[in-house]
């Protein structure tokens, strides 16, 4: 009679079953934190958003600007939607940050942004160093705000 010793697992098996665990762990928690956060984020309202989406927005706008500047494309044309674009934001500044609508800063930063692009639309620059000029003055309004009320 042969007696042979029960074959045990090797380490490396072991190891490598540890590995796993491991790896499967960690993706399970990666996965339950993406879930987490999403729930956190969709728990917000829209008006959470709005503020933030209006600034991109005017950002995004400043830049289309910019680019046309860049590319010497000045004329108007190319600048009056981005133009309109903006002062339709700049409408509704106020119930975007309803929080500021009652301070009189906010307030006249608000409208002397709305002059300014209101001037442009009556007036709508005819070359680069004319939308190089108004983008200096609605700059020049966005900074002395955001000076005022960015954290």
């Amino acid at each position: 009679m042969s007696t042979t010793a029960p074959t045990q697992p090797s380490r490396t098996h072991a190891a490598k079953k540890y590995l796993f665990l491991f790896l499967l762990g960690l993706a399970v928690g990666a996965f339950a934190v993406v879930m987490v956060m999403r729930s956190l984020e969709a728990r917000k309202t829209w008006s959470d958003h709005y503020p933030d989406a209006a600034m991109h927005y005017m950002q995004a706008q400043v830049a289309q600007l910019d680019a046309s500047v860049e590319t010497n494309r000045c004329a108007a044309t190319e600048t009056l939607p981005r133009l309109k674009a903006l002062r339709t934001v700049a409408d509704d500044l106020e119930l975007a940050f309803p929080g500021l609508r009652d301070d009189k800063r906010f307030v006249g930063h608000a409208s002397k942004l709305r002059g300014t692009l209101d001037a442009a639309l009556a007036s709508p620059p005819l070359s680069c160093e004319g939308v190089t000029k108004l983008m200096a003055g609605i700059g020049a309004d966005c900074k002395a705000c955001h000076q005022d009320f960015r954290n």
